[in-house]
């Protein structure tokens, strides 16, 4: 398990001078964390010993769906009465033997075939190896590695999900409703910087005793509570591409803030009943596992749940201490997809940055030291908007309008004032101005401090045509 105790500090896709100043044009993005990988799915990339396990596997596949023996035998059906075979006696007696006999075999293959193709698929992919699909071998390599490659241990695992979402019918939970209350306690939002779709868990929602009673205070609710988990898993797998080079997992955040402790038996009984079978129904879909605000308790319950987890799943586990929430969620998810209340960027049907102009560009502040940033203002009455955040906060900044006109006074946009720590909430600093001639604007940020800081920021500029 990794613990965020420090970040490692992204650079700035272009060179900032400090006691200087920067011109960005456009943005740039925060880089990617160099440390987020997944193994490939592309056949080449696999070691021999991993594709000779994909071989084994999909031999097995096939011989057992073909034998009809992937999954248990449903009870027959009553045989019909005397009369009805009588009937169908007499009408084969007008049929030559052979003709018969014929036409039943090619009626039992296209069934056989009809019900392989409409039955065994997993998440919308047929399973049957022949086939040749890129996308069953993805599904396959996601039981191989969940079980090291053992290929008897994968295919085993394998007919046990299959099992499993025949009994209890789980192709149709996307079809289900489960009202409202539980739409605050998971979601997707957004993706990572890897593509990967995000799911948040917000554990703290059941806080609230009377939630907390409707969701885990009997088996019936704890049963109702696991559908709709499972219901959140497959619409996160309908946003995944499965097929080779692709994204095929989803990033989950487990947010423990104001969470109700291991010492709730309901809770204890629904998280080892969640973790179970996710774990054993839906292999390697999940790239990582961070878990925020984690209170003390969370190691007593981590150490609870421990011995129900592979190696694999714990490797995928990181854990941020409430100082530690942003750095870490800005480790693997840009800015721009962080949520506001986890001191990112993002905001609900915000309309001043779309997806085009979203991006989060950042710049270290070295101690002591000052950087500027000029924003173009050169079409008079256009609005220019921008954001910033500091991480650890505790720096000076000003904005200043600079007119073109040098017999023009410089109009001061925001005084000089200290960035201190605030709540998460807050988001970051947005002002806007609207210039009445040519010019720039030009913000200052200056780091009095002992420490190096962390400046994200964003503009745009809307043209008066535009407002």
């Amino acid at each position: 398990m990794a613990v965020e105790d420090s970040i490692a500090q992204e650079q700035p896709s272009k060179v900032a001078q400090e006691n200087g100043k920067v011109f960005l044009s456009e943005p740039t993005a925060v880089e990617k964390s160099s440390s987020y990988r997944e193994e490939s799915d592309f056949l080449s990339d696999l070691q021999d010993f991993e594709k000779k396990a994909l071989f084994e596997l999909k031999t097995q596949l096939e011989e057992a769906i073909l034998g009809n023996c992937l999954l248990k035998k449903e009870d027959q059906p009553e045989k019909n009465d005397g009369n009805v075979m009588k009937a169908e006696k007499g009408d084969e007696e007008d049929q030559p033997e052979d003709a018969g006999e014929e036409k039943a075999t090619q009626q039992c293959e296209e069934k056989k075939f009809e019900e392989i193709n409409n039955i065994l698929c997993l998440w919308g992919v047929p399973l049957l190896p022949s086939q040749g699909r890129e996308a069953t071998d993805v599904i396959l390599l996601k039981f191989l590695r969940a079980r090291e490659f053992k290929v008897n241990d994968a295919f085993e695992m394998l007919k046990n999900t299959l099992q499993w979402r025949k009994d209890g019918n789980i192709d149709s939970v996307l079809e289900e409703e489960f009202g409202a209350e539980l739409g605050s306690a998971a979601y997707m939002n957004g993706i990572d910087k890897e593509g990967h779709p995000v799911c948040y868990n917000i554990y703290g929602v059941f806080e609230d005793e009377e939630l907390y009673k409707k969701t885990f205070g009997t088996d019936e609710n704890r049963r109702h509570f696991l559908r709709w988990r499972f219901q959140l898993m497959e619409k996160g797998i309908q946003k995944l591409d499965l097929r080779p080079g692709g994204v095929t997992s989803l990033l989950q955040i487990n947010d423990l803030k104001n969470s109700p402790g291991p010492s709730r038996k309901e809770l204890r009984i629904a998280m080892k009943q969640a973790v179970g079978a996710l774990q054993d129904n839906y292999p390697e879909y999940v790239a990582r596992n961070i878990f925020i605000n984690v209170p003390f308790w969370f190691y007593a319950l981590n150490a609870l749940l421990s011995p129900f987890l592979t190696q694999r799943s714990k490797s995928k586990f990181v854990v941020a201490r409430p100082a530690k929430v942003t750095d870490t969620l800005l480790k693997y998810i840009p800015a721009e997809e962080v949520p506001v209340q986890y001191g990112g960027f993002k905001r609900e049907n915000d309309f001043e940055f779309s997806n085009q102009d979203a991006a989060v560009s950042e710049i270290s502040i070295k101690a002591g030291s000052t950087v500027t940033i000029e924003i173009p203002a050169e079409e008079v009455g256009s609005t220019s908007i921008w954001e910033l955040m500091v991480l650890n906060w505790e720096v000076n900044y000003k904005a200043e309008f600079v007119p073109f006109d040098q017999g023009s006074y410089t109009i001061i946009v925001q005084k000089s004032k200290k960035m201190v720590s605030q709540s998460l909430e807050a988001g970051p600093i947005r002002n806007t101005f609207i210039n009445n001639e040519s010019g720039k604007l030009i913000l200052t940020i200056d780091n009095t401090s002992s420490k190096k800081k962390r400046l994200l920021y964003r503009y745009k500029t809307k043209k008066s045509s535009s407002l």
